[in-house]
């Protein structure tokens, strides 16, 4: 494998550098890049300026309304929004469900819903996981029975992000109690303003609503929004779940921190030197950076094969979260005692308040405890394991 980018690759990377550094609107990076909440209209603004330009859905073909770029382009795409600070685009719409309705979806599905995903009409949520149904994914229990024209969905899906903002929630649902727990599951596509839909917020360890309860009672889902078949949803899972698991590597946000943590380590002192000086931190922050390269190099291989995200997702899920948490907790110890103040008014972008030590310290608690969650969701990296052990060992 050539790990060299193309001359066309290189010119295509200061293209996509050149627009970022020209559109993102300095608002929102400067959220990014201090660690500050971001809400709705900021993630749906970059969208729209994506959308505009024709470059918000990488991923799609070109008769969808995609770019048409190659895998290698929309790595290099993707690196430079994340070094820049730029917002991550929802995953839920373009990046989760529109590929499964691309694929298994009906005419009229494609027809609806797809323009609508691009153009940030409707904000998808993710309905899969259930209390007692997470990693064991193909135990959920929440129901979807045929009446007529309609499916009646009864149950609950938890921990479903940005949900309070959703207009949309693509659920897995148990169609047949009487076969194979994964054959008995469909994959519908349930409008969040329905009458019998509630929504309660979960509060993480970092005081943030990032997450939420969703509860269906008695809700009328239209047949025509059931994806493909009934009783193939485990299948159209399984699809989505590997382009999800190839985003959560985060190679460009993860080059960010790092350099963020480099100057953080060359501000504090310990012992009279720099913190960068000391060969036990620096050993630290080097074995996280070959890790990194080795996952962007991984993450690359896997792009470029001619087949769908598979297993090998799994490799890039655990890595890249792996790395993620690794940078904070590194900073965490660059700040020393600066760090531990849990100061989660800090990620407010209108707070004011009297950092203690230096400015980049308030959110610094806050966005650690909020990173602890990266090796859970997407599956958690145990089944990633498993996953691994069983379809690329063989074991």
């Amino acid at each position: 494998m050539d790990l060299n980018y193309t001359r066309e690759e290189q010119a295509f990377r200061e293209e996509a550098r050149r627009f970022v550094r020209d559109n993102l609107p300095k608002d929102i990076a400067d959220k990014v890049l201090h660690h500050q909440r971001l809400v709705k209209d900021d993630w749906v603004r970059w969208q729209k300026i994506l959308y505009k330009q024709g470059w918000v859905a990488p991923n799609w073909p070109k008769e969808y309304g995609g770019c048409a770029w190659t895998p290698i382009q929309k790595h290099i795409f993707e690196d430079e929004c994340g070094y820049a600070g730029a917002p991550r685009v929802m995953p839920f719409g373009l990046v989760m469900v529109a590929p499964v309705i691309q694929n298994f979806g009906s005419q009229w599905q494609k027809e609806y819903y797809l323009p609508r995903i691009l153009s940030s009409e409707d904000w998808w949520a993710q309905g899969y996981s259930e209390p007692g149904s997470g990693s064991d994914l193909a135990s959920l229990k929440m129901r979807a029975v045929r009446e007529g024209d309609h499916y009646i969905a009864d149950g609950q899906k938890t921990w479903t992000t940005l949900g309070q903002y959703a207009d949309m929630i693509f659920c897995l649902v148990r169609t047949d109690t009487t076969v194979k727990k994964q054959e008995g599951i469909s994959f519908l596509l349930i409008d969040m303003h329905s009458p019998g839909i509630s929504v309660r917020p979960i509060i993480t360890l970092d005081e943030e609503h990032e997450v939420n309860e969703v509860f269906f009672d008695k809700v009328k889902v239209p047949a025509k929004n059931l994806v493909g078949e009934e009783g193939k949803g485990w299948t159209y899972a399984k699809f989505l779940l590997g382009h999800e698991r190839t985003g959560i590597a985060r190679v460009g946000e993860s080059k960010r921190e790092l350099e963020h943590l480099k100057k953080i380590a060359a501000k504090q002192f310990r012992n009279g030197k720099p913190l960068a000086d000391d060969p036990r931190f620096r050993d630290r922050v080097t074995q996280v950076e070959v890790e990194l390269m080795a996952l962007e190099i991984t993450l690359l291989r896997v792009l470029s094969s001619r087949t769908k995200p598979g297993p090998e997702a799994s490799i890039l899920k655990i890595k890249g979260t792996e790395v993620q948490q690794a940078l904070t907790e590194l900073t965490m110890e660059a700040m020393g005692p600066y760090a531990l103040p849990f100061r989660p008014e800090a990620r407010d972008a209108a707070w004011h308040g009297e950092p203690v030590g230096p400015e980049y310290a308030g959110s610094a608690a806050a966005v650690y405890f909020n990173y602890r969650k990266t090796s859970i969701y997407g599956g958690s990296n145990e089944i990633q394991r498993n996953i691994i052990a069983q379809m690329v060992l063989g074991l």
